[in-house]
C-alpha cells in the first residue's frame, strides 16, 4: 500500500521548519507573559522593546506578547501604555479624576517652566538666548535647574557659536511625564502653557 499524494498547495516539510517559528504552548505563552508583566510592572521607567525581548524565552514573539497583555488590561483599572518609546502601566485615563480625591498629584510647572520646556521640545536643540528669545523674557537659574532636577531637560552638546553655548534638549522623562509616545506626538504649544497664550508673559528677575 502506498502513501497517499501530498498535497501540491502545501510547502515541503523543510520549508516549514525553516518559514516558521515553532508553536509556543499555551503554558510557555502564559509564562511569557507573567515575565513581561512582572517587568514592566518593576520598571521605574518605560520598557523599552529591545529590552523586553532580550528578557522573553527564545522563540517567543514580543509583538504577540505586548499584544496580548495589551488585552489582558483592556479596560482594567491600569492599561498598559506605550510612552517615550517603550512600556508602563498606566491609570486608566477615565479613573484618574476620581483618583486626584485620595492620590497627591505631582504640582504644575510654573508658568515660566512650562514655556521653557514647551520652548525646548518643539526647537531643540536650542541655547538659553534662543529660548529667552523665542519667550520674549528672561530666563532664570531657577527655572533651568528646577527643569533638569525634575529630569525633563539635558544638555545637548554646545553650539558652534561664539562662546559655544550649551544646547538644551528633552529626555525621556519629559516624554513619560506627558505621556507622549515621541516627539511627533507634541500637543499643540498652547496646550503646555498654564494660562491662555494671550496673557503676557513677566519678565523673571534672577
Amino acid at each position: 500500500m502506498t502513501d497517499p499524494d501530498p498535497d501540491p498547495a502545501a510547502p515541503p516539510a523543510e520549508e516549514q521548519a525553516a518559514g516558521a517559528p515553532a508553536a509556543i504552548s499555551p503554558e510557555a505563552l502564559e509564562d511569557a507573559l507573567r515575565l513581561a508583566e512582572a517587568m514592566v510592572f518593576a520598571a521605574a521607567a518605560p520598557v523599552a522593546a529591545r529590552a523586553l525581548a532580550n528578557l522573553l524565552p527564545v522563540g517567543v514573539d514580543p509583538d504577540a506578547v505586548v499584544a496580548a497583555l495589551r488585552e489582558r488590561y483592556a479596560g482594567r483599572g491600569v492599561e498598559l501604555a506605550e510612552v517615550a518609546g517603550g512600556l508602563q502601566f498606566r491609570t486608566a485615563p477615565d479613573l484618574a479624576p476620581r483618583l486626584r480625591r485620595v492620590v497627591a498629584v505631582a504640582r504644575r510647572l510654573p508658568r515660566a517652566a512650562m514655556e521653557t520646556v514647551a520652548i525646548i521640545a518643539y526647537h531643540q536643540p536650542v541655547t538659553r538666548a534662543e529660548i529667552e528669545e523665542i519667550r520674549g523674557a528672561s530666563l532664570s537659574q531657577q527655572t533651568l535647574d528646577s527643569l533638569l532636577e525634575q529630569g525633563l531637560i539635558m544638555p545637548k552638546g554646545r553650539k558652534e557659536a561664539p562662546g559655544r553655548p550649551t544646547l538644551w534638549a528633552t529626555t525621556p522623562a519629559f516624554l513619560a511625564q506627558f505621556g507622549l509616545k515621541d516627539l511627533r506626538d507634541l500637543p499643540r504649544r498652547e496646550d503646555l502653557l498654564v494660562e491662555p497664550p494671550s496673557a503676557q508673559p513677566v519678565p523673571e528677575v534672577g
